[in-house]
């Protein structure tokens, strides 16, 4: 067991892409946490398979590293803007974080949003700014740029005075003067070291420590990990366990386990400022207190901020149901999403009223939603997933909806293209400035209703060249009406397999979804129309055969390749009519029918 003052526990934080796992990468390998011999995978920390897939970080995961006689306690966190829940309840068990700034990018807006949680908590950072071995790396000016934002965002004096270093993650080197020696991450080693309080607390005291997340064993069950605030614990010994609820149970604790590396390894004892795991509390989740009996504390539950975004989850009533999937029951999809709603707590689920048959996700954003999906999907379920719709808010009796701060980078040719849909979608702009190598920085304030459905029309827009991030600003009084998709689509008229020469004849309708081949049924969205209104078309129809030859050759039949749609493009495409069929082996879009209610509230809108 460590002496606290020889505990430092730090977390990683930064704008997505800014080098956070690739950095963390660099540590453990130096860190001799490897044998000499053992395979070593880019971006150790993305374990989970969507995050190999889409190549960010999306759970916050812990590791331990020895420097000389001192323990490091590490948490990864995510960098993007829709998954903040996991940045926010662990800040609460570290002493500092390293925020990570691109010297050539400079602060970005997710940057923005994790240095103001971590001020508010009275956290000092560590600014590293990385990846100075780029040519365009400017760290002097980006160390100015991040000073005024410390400033912006009102740090005290103390936080101002911030230690920086210069690294590079990739390379594998730390610097504490541009023109030190680049040689391995040992200056950033001893920066930690020296300029992170060590964990407060008394290890005579009694056992006290906070549920931050929550992991499971299939062996031993639920497992609460956080950071001992007060006193030790052992294997075997008994704790109370006080929720939110405020009935409180006695439990034993039947096993301990610590991190090192990317290993969990089982403790016999644990003490103040150690990062665990506890198992032997069945019902526990995030926020929790776990105490010793002689001294009973029920600690504030961990804050989080709202969610913007909800999408309801029913039943998928397509012919195709029960195909692929394995769980296809109201009763089955409930309990999932009750299993996620008690590890989860970023997530807001609950069934709606007055319809047993749906069931209201709230998150984030369409990226925090679209993983949950993604993850059921794998996991052998079959659901429909409606449009998202945005959280209104009322304030003084005032209608509020969630405003997001869009950072743009586009070329300069785009700019204008850009800046027109986003003023019609409702968006000020508040910056706008174009460097030497013209790619001009854009910043907006936009409903966030504005910004759904824009992404895909977006990367056609600038052919795939421009960048776009969103983080959530505020609630504001309410913008008006938006205009949404402005095409319709193309609705299969039966069920059958699509063919060739029906996708051929259809072309010059509009964009076709479907390949020559795939099974289609009557309602499904089988394209998009060139028009405003949505036309029912016959995909399934074959040539007509005759035995009169034709006196020249038949005519070739030259097919563009269909667009095919990603989860998340998905939900920003589709319109309140419409459903996305999730199952495990396809994504499917199709009508559907609005109910009474539905329409005359649609009608209303549009009044």
């Amino acid at each position: 067991m460590y002496s606290p003052k020889k505990i430092r526990n730090i977390a990683i934080i930064a704008h997505i892409d800014h080098g956070k796992t690739t950095l963390l990468d660099s540590l453990l390998k130096q860190s001799n946490v490897f044998r000499d011999n053992e395979a070593i995978p880019e971006r150790i920390m993305d374990s989970h398979d969507q995050e190999k897939e889409r190549g960010i970080t999306i759970f916050a995961k812990h590791t331990s590293v020895c420097f000389e006689d001192f323990k490091i306690n590490i948490i990864d966190t995510p960098g993007h803007a829709d998954f903040s829940g996991e940045v926010e309840r662990i800040l609460g068990m570290v002493n500092s974080v390293l925020l990570l700034v691109d010297a050539q990018d400079g602060p970005m807006p997710q940057t923005r949003f994790v240095l103001s949680k971590s001020l508010q908590m009275g956290i000092k950072p560590i600014v590293v700014l990385n990846k100075i071995d780029r040519p365009h790396a400017t760290p002097d000016a980006v160390l100015d740029a991040t000073f005024d934002l410390f400033s912006e965002l009102g740090a005290t004096d103390e936080q101002l005075d911030f230690k920086y270093c210069y690294a590079s993650g990739l390379t594998g080197f730390a610097i504490h003067q541009l023109n030190d020696e680049r040689k391995d991450m040992k200056p950033l080693f001893e920066l930690i070291i020296s300029a992170v309080d060590h964990p407060k607390g008394d290890l005579e005291s009694p056992f006290l420590m906070q549920a931050a997340t929550i992991t499971y064993d299939d062996y031993v069950g639920r497992q609460a990990c956080g950071r001992i605030l007060e006193g030790s614990i052992k294997k075997g010994q008994t704790v109370i366990h006080c929720p939110a609820s405020g009935q409180q149970t006695r439990c034993a604790i039947t096993r301990i386990e610590g991190y090192k590396g990317l290993l969990k390894v089982e403790m016999e004892e644990a003490g103040v400022g150690d990062i665990i795991c506890l198992s032997g509390i069945p019902n526990i989740t995030i926020g929790d207190s776990i105490c010793d009996p002689s001294k009973i504390v029920i600690l504030p539950p961990i804050k989080l901020d709202e969610p913007t975004v909800s999408v309801d989850i029913t039943v998928n009533s397509s012919p195709f149901v029960g195909q692929s999937g394995k769980h296809v029951t109201m009763n089955k999809i409930r309990e999932r999403l009750e299993k996620e709603k008690r590890s989860n707590i970023s997530l807001k689920i609950e069934e709606a009223k007055g319809d047993q048959d749906k069931i209201t996700v709230a998150g984030r954003g369409e990226l925090h939603l679209s993983v949950l999906i993604e993850t059921m999907r794998r996991e052998g379920y079959e659901f429909s997933v409606s449009k998202p719709r945005v959280i209104v808010k009322e304030i003084n009796g005032v209608k509020n909806e969630p405003i997001e701060r869009v950072h743009i980078e586009v070329p300069e040719e785009f700019s204008g293209t850009v800046i027109e849909e986003l003023s019609k979608r409702r968006g000020e702009m508040q910056h706008l400035n174009t460097n030497e190598h013209k790619i001009t920085k854009l910043e907006f304030l936009i409903p966030t209703r504005g910004l759904m459905g824009y992404r895909n029309d977006f990367l056609s827009v600038t052919r795939g060249l421009g960048i776009l991030t969103s983080i959530f600003e505020s609630f504001q009084p309410w913008k008006g009406t938006i205009v949404g998709r402005t095409r319709g689509v193309l609705i299969s008229i039966g069920p059958g397999k699509t063919n060739a020469y029906a996708c051929f004849n259809l072309q010059d309708r509009g964009v076709i979804f479907v390949s020559p081949g795939d099974e289609v049924y009557e309602g499904m969205v089988v394209g998009e129309n060139s028009r405003d209104n949505d036309l029912i078309v016959n995909v399934t129809k074959g040539k007509q055969l005759t035995n009169v030859r034709a006196s020249g050759s038949d005519e070739n039949i030259i097919l563009i390749p269909p667009r095919k749609f990603t989860l998340e493009q998905a939900i920003d495409y589709i319109q309140d009519d419409e459903l996305i069929e999730v199952t495990p082996d396809a994504i499917r879009m199709r009508k559907r029918f609005l109910t009474e209610n539905e329409r005359k509230r649609k009608e209303k809108s549009f009044a």
